[in-house]
């Protein structure tokens, strides 16, 4: 499941709808909507995901993250180390391998190591 799938279908859990009943307002099929929430499909493109906000009503910070969350949702992603050093195609093999065994807490973890990472080269940067 990826992070956009998992927000829209807890949304529309919390209001009581099915996704037949959501379907048919965004004019999708049902099998769509299903393959969506379960992250079997490539994100939607930025009109569905206006429809969805729509169909929500949400605006500001809701809507934004609905946005912000669909860009973060593809399923399948592809490392291209091509050209890159051995360490870094190391790395993303070793995450690749092992990405599936890591609980909600390790991935947190990972993912905090990874950003405060990323934000210390922000401050250099300056």
């Amino acid at each position: 499941m990826t992070p956009f799938a998992a927000r829209i279908r807890q949304m529309r859990r919390e209001r009581g709808l099915t996704q037949k009943e959501m379907a048919t307002a965004l004019g999708v099929s049902p099998a769509y909507l299903s393959a969506l929430e379960h992250g079997r499909r490539s994100p939607p493109n930025w009109a569905m995901v206006q429809k969805i906000i729509g169909y929500f009503n949400v605006i500001w910070d809701e809507a934004d993250e609905l946005q912000h969350l669909a860009t973060l949702s593809h399923p399948r992603v592809v490392v291209d180390t091509a050209g890159l050093s051995d360490k870094a195609t190391a790395l993303a093999n070793l995450i690749a391998r092992h990405i599936g065994e890591f609980n909600d807490e390790e991935l947190a973890r990972l993912e905090c190591a990874l950003r405060d990472i990323l934000e210390g080269r922000k401050g250099r940067k300056s």
